[in-house]
């Protein structure tokens, strides 16, 4: 910096420079760029070309900010080689009344903004929503699908079609690319899914998924209090895609309204590449393992309403042997007891037919407060590697091409250089090359802040891992209840039996063996 300092630079630094320390914090760096009228973009590349150690601005890099500050106020684009022909007093940035500056100084005692504070309890009692189904029929045949959603945390019902969660789905991934987003389940039913499963059973299923990706995004810390989730929860009026467009294009991406993002490679840790690689591979290791888990789950709630299924059509089947009035052929009708047997049976459906049910309740318990349990913690994990897969191929992709767009440029200028062109034409390749440098700067905040992110959704799913004990305990309540449920009517069926045996046959001692 060549220019002269103005009195105003060392007064912003008096005020705001740490109590025990010569420096100034980054956090209040960033605290005194968003006190100014320009845009985040132009606020992320002045922070780009401010230098800062261990968390602090050294008196000549906050100087320089300030100057890069000012030029930015001035409609310039912020650059340090703007300070090489400076040979003037340095512009004084508008940042408001140096009184309310000091404030911005921090005490030196702050838990690290990487840092989730939450537990499992926490993140449930955020919000419970509820999606059910409200067809409409016209004629026939099922037309359309709508769903009421209705959220515990706004105290609100709003209704819903498959397109509203699909638009508010692509604006979640465009407003937090950088975060945990679950994926929606299919609209259609695939060729061949109809062969294995009717349509009702899979608009059920739908909605079932529909639930737990609502539910998901409203308990996430940095989903919940976002406008674009308040308006798909509590927004009324018909036009619900237009105005969580609205919302979104407003506030732009998290990158652009998170105060951190331009800071985050500061809270990095030294090894975030290693311990992002050993926590993915931990992470894809407790998903296998739970998938599997999900699909003995689910056999075992399908083998539950097989069996009532089954203990109904074995009821039924001894309420036929019982009604068959055929009469009796005169050489068994003397000795034979069929006839009080056949009384005896016909009445024994009613307890087969309540042991049905008991069963069917057992296979519902198993599927609503196991299975559901399984495969929302399923929902969040394939997030997880969803987004490991788009910060590989999205951010760290994009910054690779815009690095080899660099080099080009620069071989270019070269090569103009070496043989003489126009004024105009290396101007303009100046040009191109310093707004490329912008962009590469611009790209290497987002590939540091994709990563501080990936950080936070990682302590996410490890608050969320307690749920297993949350999936054991109602997969053990569920098996006492419906094992208690049954015996009691098992219980009840055994004294009905003593007819079938005779009177000084019954049930006391054990029925003959034939084998």
């Amino acid at each position: 910096m060549e220019g002269s300092v103005p009195p105003y630079y060392r007064e912003v630094y008096e005020s705001i420079r740490s109590k025990t320390d010569e420096g100034v914090q980054v956090e209040v760096f960033q605290r005194l760029l968003s006190r100014t009228d320009l845009p985040s973009s132009v606020q992320g590349q002045i922070a780009g070309h401010v230098e800062y150690t261990d968390g602090f601005l050294s008196k000549l890099s906050l100087y320089k900010g300030l100057a890069l500050i000012a030029l930015a106020q001035q409609g310039k684009q912020p650059s340090p080689k703007l300070f090489e022909n400076c040979i003037q007093e340095f512009p004084k940035p508008q940042l408001g009344d140096l009184k309310d500056i000091q404030t911005l100084r921090m005490q030196p005692s702050q838990e690290s903004p990487l840092i989730v504070s939450q537990t499992l309890d926490k993140l449930l009692a955020k919000d419970t929503v509820l999606v059910e189904l409200i067809p409409e029929k016209k004629g026939l045949f099922l037309k359309h699908v709508e769903y009421q959603i209705s959220s515990q945390h706004f105290k609100i019902s709003v209704y819903r079609r498959y397109s509203d969660f699909d638009v508010f789905h692509e604006l979640l991934l465009q407003r937090f690319a950088y975060r945990m987003v679950p994926a929606l389940p299919p609209k259609r039913m695939l060729k061949g899914v109809l062969t294995s499963m009717s349509e009702r059973e899979f608009i059920e299923g739908r909605r079932r998924a529909l639930g737990r990706f609502v539910n998901l995004v409203a308990r996430h810390p940095f989903f919940s209090e976002d406008e674009l989730v308040k308006t798909f929860l509590t927004f009324n009026g018909s036009d619900v895609q237009v105005k969580m467009r609205d919302a979104c294009k407003k506030v732009g991406d998290e990158f652009m309204t998170n105060r951190f993002a331009t800071l985050a490679k500061e809270y990095l840790p030294a090894d975030i590449q290693a311990q992002f690689s050993s926590s993915r591979e931990l992470i894809r290791n407790i998903h296998n393992s739970f998938h599997k888990l999900r699909d003995r789950a689910e056999r075992m709630a399908e083998r539950s309403k097989e069996n009532a299924t089954d203990l109904l059509m074995f009821g039924r089947e001894l309420s036929t042997l019982g009604s068959d009035g055929s009469p009796i052929p005169t050489l068994a009708s003397s000795q034979s007891t069929w006839g009080i047997l056949r009384q005896s049976l016909k009445g024994l459906s009613v307890e087969f037919a309540l042991l049905a049910d008991k069963g069917a309740q057992q296979g519902r318990r198993e599927e609503d407060d196991v299975v559901e349990k399984l495969n929302l913690f399923l929902d969040l994990l394939q997030s997880y590697r969803d987004l490991c897969e788009r910060h590989e191929k999205g951010v760290l992709h994009e910054h690779q091409k815009a690095l080899q767009k660099y080099g080009m440029m620069k071989r270019q200028m070269m090569s103009a250089t070496v043989q003489p062109k126009e004024q105009v034409s290396v101007e303009q390749l100046e040009s191109r090359i310093v707004q490329q440098e912008n962009a590469i700067q611009t790209m290497e905040l987002r590939n540091y802040f994709s990563l501080f992110c990936l950080h936070q959704e990682t302590q996410l799913i490890f608050t969320y891992l307690p749920i297993t004990s949350h999936i054991l305990g109602a997969f053990v309540n569920s098996q006492v209840q419906g094992h208690r449920e049954m015996g009691a009517v098992w219980n009840d069926l055994e004294p009905k039996l003593g007819c079938l045996f005779g009177v000084n046959n019954g049930m006391q001692s054990p029925p003959p063996t034939f084998i």
